[in-house]
């Protein structure tokens, strides 16, 4: 008997066990994540539906009331971006074949011009390692992505509605069922004013830098500068590379419509709005950043990616946080919140333990 409870306590400890049962759970995640995603997308928007729901109860609007107007507002924002740009999205794939067929031949004017002076490439190869075709194929392709997010707006939004009825009862389902209630709910405070703060902020740069890409593109004379607008807006929530995917396929289409001058330009303007809001702006306004160093940032872009598509790697930012978040509460994962602390954060760490030293 003892020896069975002894092989069973050594099970209980061993990391590869541990590290089995990861995998096993995340693999069933990728299997599922056509199920998990939408559900996430309603959690994070619910997140943010928070706000507007309590301060119209603050305004004595009864419950249900209040959250069907705070859906009624969603559905129509997501209708109207729905119309704008569905007939660009349409009429863009449609041209697709025609903006391809041109940019191949500049491709091939230009490694003769170059074989002109000396420089001698096989045409083929350069081709096909370095297709810019294929840059507005993937462009395609993720507009294809975002139609079939909104596919299931309703099925979405259905959820965010029984959420947003059921976010009230939450802490008071935590305080009853939990060990340690306040410590519980302090943690349940703390996750979702994180993400609440981060979407929030991430919402109104995303929504400036759609906005300032539309307008600018409009002056050049681009073809689709709505939706140009609005991939700036979509890509602005994947941390690191959004920004860059973003500008591609419209200084492509730029080369393709006005020349080399053209792209140089739509280029420019790309870095500076980029750059002004992202670098400068953002930080500002996000305050006490992320807590996440840029290599888990990164990271973490992968991960998610890998494991629930293109819906992971516009969450990836905030479902690391709420990780971050749930490693800091727990005594024995508590070094895994460390090492994915960003230096602000450790050094704040640090200077709260020299703190406390100092009042023993």
């Amino acid at each position: 008997m003892k020896e069975k409870n002894s092989t069973a306590t050594i099970l209980q400890q061993s990391p590869l066990i541990h590290l089995a049962s990861l995998v096993v759970i995340l693999v069933g995640m990728r299997a599922a994540s056509s199920i998990i995603t939408p559900f996430l997308l309603a959690l994070f928007i619910s997140i943010i539906g928070v706000s507007p729901l309590v301060w119209l109860k603050n305004k004595g609007v009864p419950n249900i009331l209040a959250v069907v107007i705070v859906i009624v507002i969603m559905l129509m924002l997501v209708t109207l971006l729905g119309g704008i740009t569905g007939t660009s999205i349409a009429s863009f794939s449609q041209n697709l074949p025609s903006y391809e067929s041109k940019l191949k031949v500049l491709e091939e004017n230009w490694l003769g011009s170059l074989s002109r002076f000396g420089v001698e490439f096989h045409s083929g190869n350069v081709l096909k390692s370095f297709d810019t075709r294929k840059i507005l194929s993937f462009t395609a392709n993720i507009l294809n992505g975002v139609g079939n997010i909104m596919s299931t707006s309703v099925l979405i939004m259905l959820t965010v509605f029984f959420i947003l009825m059921e976010a009230g009862t939450l802490p008071v389902k935590i305080r009853l069922t939990s060990s340690n209630p306040e410590a519980d709910n302090e943690k349940f405070k703390k996750v979702i004013h994180g993400v609440r703060h981060y979407l929030s902020i991430k919402t109104l740069t995303s929504l400036s830098t759609g906005i300032l890409v539309w307008i600018y593109l409009s002056i050049l004379g681009i073809d689709y500068p709505i939706l140009w607008g609005l991939i700036a807006f979509l890509m602005n929530y994947i941390p690191n590379i959004g920004s860059l995917l973003a500008a591609v396929p419209a200084v492509l289409l730029a080369l393709v419509q006005i020349g080399p001058w053209g792209a140089l330009w739509t280029g420019v303007g790309y870095l500076v709005i980029n750059l002004v809001i992202g670098s400068i702006l953002e930080p500002k306004i996000m305050a006490d950043g992320l807590g996440l160093s840029t290599l888990v940032v990164f990271v973490s872009l992968v991960f998610w990616g890998w494991l629930l598509g293109i819906v992971g790697m516009f969450l990836s930012v905030p479902l690391t946080m709420i990780a971050k978040i749930y490693f800091e509460a727990n005594p024995k994962t508590k070094w895994i919140a460390v090492y994915l602390s960003s230096e602000e954060d450790i050094k704040l760490t640090l200077r709260k333990q020299e703190e406390e030293k100092k009042n023993l």
